[in-house]
Protein backbone atom coordinates (compact mmCIF):
# COMPACT_ATOMS: atom_id res chain seq x y z
CA UNK A 1 0.00 0.00 0.00
CA UNK A 2 2.47 2.13 0.71
CA UNK A 3 4.12 1.91 -2.58
CA UNK A 4 1.03 2.72 -4.15
CA UNK A 5 0.97 5.56 -2.24
CA UNK A 6 4.63 6.97 -3.08
CA UNK A 7 4.26 6.10 -7.23
CA UNK A 8 0.51 8.12 -6.74
CA UNK A 9 2.38 10.64 -4.77
CA UNK A 10 5.60 11.09 -7.59
CA UNK A 11 2.60 11.52 -10.41
CA UNK A 12 0.92 13.60 -8.53
CA UNK A 13 4.03 15.93 -8.11
CA UNK A 14 4.80 15.84 -11.72
CA UNK A 15 1.01 16.74 -12.53
CA UNK A 16 1.80 19.35 -10.76
CA UNK A 17 4.76 20.88 -11.58
CA UNK A 18 3.44 20.76 -15.12
CA UNK A 19 5.96 17.77 -16.31
CA UNK A 20 3.84 14.61 -18.56
CA UNK A 21 4.06 11.43 -17.13
CA UNK A 22 6.58 9.52 -19.05
CA UNK A 23 5.23 6.62 -21.16
CA UNK A 24 6.24 4.48 -23.92
CA UNK A 25 3.80 6.17 -26.55
CA UNK A 26 5.14 9.68 -25.65
CA UNK A 27 8.65 8.77 -25.99
CA UNK A 28 7.99 6.84 -29.58
CA UNK A 29 6.34 10.03 -30.54
CA UNK A 30 9.48 12.44 -30.02
CA UNK A 31 11.49 9.94 -31.86
CA UNK A 32 10.06 10.34 -34.89
CA UNK A 33 10.50 7.61 -38.39
CA UNK A 34 14.38 8.66 -39.61
CA UNK A 35 13.34 6.58 -43.00
CA UNK A 36 9.89 9.13 -43.31
CA UNK A 37 10.75 11.81 -46.19
CA UNK A 38 11.07 14.74 -45.04
CA UNK A 39 7.96 17.39 -45.56
CA UNK A 40 7.72 19.10 -48.92
CA UNK A 41 6.89 22.70 -48.61
CA UNK A 42 3.19 23.97 -49.79
CA UNK A 43 4.46 26.40 -51.77
CA UNK A 44 8.04 27.15 -53.16
CA UNK A 45 7.75 29.85 -54.09
CA UNK A 46 7.01 33.32 -51.95
CA UNK A 47 5.79 35.96 -53.49
CA UNK A 48 7.01 39.65 -51.97
CA UNK A 49 4.11 42.56 -52.45
CA UNK A 50 5.61 46.42 -52.06
CA UNK A 51 3.35 49.46 -52.25
CA UNK A 52 4.40 51.01 -55.62
CA UNK A 53 4.24 54.07 -57.50
CA UNK A 54 4.20 55.35 -60.96
CA UNK A 55 3.61 58.55 -62.90
CA UNK A 56 -0.40 58.50 -64.14
CA UNK A 57 -0.74 58.47 -67.93
CA UNK A 58 3.15 57.80 -68.58
CA UNK A 59 5.01 54.27 -69.47
CA UNK A 60 6.69 52.74 -65.86
CA UNK A 61 7.52 49.58 -64.74
CA UNK A 62 5.95 47.77 -61.91
CA UNK A 63 8.34 45.08 -60.33
CA UNK A 64 6.92 41.45 -59.23
CA UNK A 65 9.48 40.26 -56.44
CA UNK A 66 9.44 36.34 -55.99
CA UNK A 67 11.60 33.93 -53.80
CA UNK A 68 12.50 30.59 -54.46
CA UNK A 69 12.69 28.48 -51.20
CA UNK A 70 16.14 27.33 -50.41
CA UNK A 71 17.01 23.52 -51.86
CA UNK A 72 14.57 23.87 -55.21
CA UNK A 73 14.35 25.67 -58.34
CA UNK A 74 11.81 26.34 -61.13
CA UNK A 75 12.06 26.10 -64.63
CA UNK A 76 12.05 29.83 -66.07
CA UNK A 77 10.14 31.00 -68.54
CA UNK A 78 11.66 29.50 -71.46
CA UNK A 79 12.77 26.24 -70.54
CA UNK A 80 15.52 24.18 -72.73
CA UNK A 81 12.31 21.45 -73.32
CA UNK A 82 9.01 21.33 -74.50
CA UNK A 83 8.52 18.92 -71.74
CA UNK A 84 9.01 21.11 -68.91
CA UNK A 85 6.60 23.66 -67.44
CA UNK A 86 7.72 27.20 -67.87
CA UNK A 87 7.52 30.00 -65.14
CA UNK A 88 4.51 32.06 -66.09
CA UNK A 89 2.23 34.50 -64.90
CA UNK A 90 -1.32 35.25 -66.12
CA UNK A 91 -2.87 38.96 -65.03
CA UNK A 92 -6.41 39.84 -64.99
CA UNK A 93 -7.33 43.07 -66.93
CA UNK A 94 -7.69 46.31 -64.13
CA UNK A 95 -9.68 48.58 -64.92
CA UNK A 96 -7.68 52.40 -65.71
CA UNK A 97 -4.68 49.87 -66.21
CA UNK A 98 -3.35 48.96 -69.71
CA UNK A 99 -0.64 46.39 -68.80
CA UNK A 100 2.16 45.76 -71.84
CA UNK A 101 3.58 42.01 -72.26
CA UNK A 102 5.83 40.64 -68.77
CA UNK A 103 9.44 41.16 -69.01
CA UNK A 104 10.83 37.81 -67.53
CA UNK A 105 14.56 37.73 -66.18
CA UNK A 106 17.04 35.43 -67.69
CA UNK A 107 17.37 32.15 -66.28
CA UNK A 108 20.26 30.26 -65.19
CA UNK A 109 22.07 27.33 -66.33
CA UNK A 110 21.67 24.34 -64.09
CA UNK A 111 22.67 20.59 -64.14
CA UNK A 112 22.41 17.36 -62.59
CA UNK A 113 25.36 15.72 -60.77
CA UNK A 114 24.36 12.18 -62.82
CA UNK A 115 23.81 14.28 -66.29
CA UNK A 116 25.98 17.27 -66.37
CA UNK A 117 25.82 17.41 -70.12
CA UNK A 118 22.06 18.65 -70.17
CA UNK A 119 21.56 22.28 -68.87
CA UNK A 120 18.35 23.49 -68.00
CA UNK A 121 17.43 26.59 -67.58
CA UNK A 122 15.87 27.82 -63.81
CA UNK A 123 15.49 30.44 -61.50
CA UNK A 124 16.10 29.77 -58.16
CA UNK A 125 17.08 31.98 -54.92
CA UNK A 126 15.22 36.10 -55.68
CA UNK A 127 14.39 36.80 -59.33
CA UNK A 128 12.17 39.97 -60.02
CA UNK A 129 9.58 40.07 -63.01
CA UNK A 130 8.95 43.25 -64.61
CA UNK A 131 5.87 44.30 -65.37
CA UNK A 132 4.88 47.36 -68.09
CA UNK A 133 1.58 49.50 -67.57
CA UNK A 134 0.11 52.88 -68.13
CA UNK A 135 -2.24 53.75 -65.42
CA UNK A 136 -4.86 56.11 -64.73
CA UNK A 137 -4.32 57.93 -61.65
CA UNK A 138 -5.74 56.20 -58.46
CA UNK A 139 -4.71 53.63 -56.60
CA UNK A 140 -5.01 50.29 -58.61
CA UNK A 141 -5.33 46.36 -58.30
CA UNK A 142 -4.12 43.78 -60.79
CA UNK A 143 -4.55 40.05 -59.77
CA UNK A 144 -2.73 37.12 -61.73
CA UNK A 145 -1.26 33.76 -61.07
CA UNK A 146 2.40 32.44 -60.88
CA UNK A 147 2.10 29.42 -62.34
CA UNK A 148 5.43 26.93 -62.04
CA UNK A 149 6.94 23.71 -61.41
CA UNK A 150 9.41 23.33 -58.24
CA UNK A 151 12.16 20.64 -58.43
CA UNK A 152 15.27 19.63 -55.98
CA UNK A 153 18.05 17.84 -57.16
CA UNK A 154 16.18 14.33 -57.06
CA UNK A 155 12.68 15.09 -58.46
CA UNK A 156 10.45 17.54 -59.92
CA UNK A 157 7.06 18.13 -58.38
CA UNK A 158 3.60 18.60 -59.45
CA UNK A 159 3.09 21.90 -60.61
CA UNK A 160 1.45 24.70 -58.45
CA UNK A 161 0.25 28.04 -58.68
CA UNK A 162 0.85 31.10 -56.29
CA UNK A 163 -1.57 34.12 -56.28
CA UNK A 164 -0.13 37.16 -57.22
CA UNK A 165 -1.70 40.77 -56.30
CA UNK A 166 -0.09 43.68 -57.43
CA UNK A 167 -1.39 47.08 -55.90
CA UNK A 168 0.07 50.21 -57.02
CA UNK A 169 -0.81 54.48 -57.34
CA UNK A 170 -0.41 56.30 -60.00
CA UNK A 171 0.21 59.97 -59.60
Amino acid sequence: MQSRLVLAGGLLALFLAGAPPASPVANAQQVGNLDAPAPKPKSYVVYATDQQNVTAGKRSVLELHFRVVDGFHVNSHTPKSELLIPTQITLQPAAGVKAETIEYPAGTSFSFSFDPTEKLDVYSGAFTVKLPVVADAGTHTIDGTLRYQACDHAACYPPKSLPVQVIFTAK
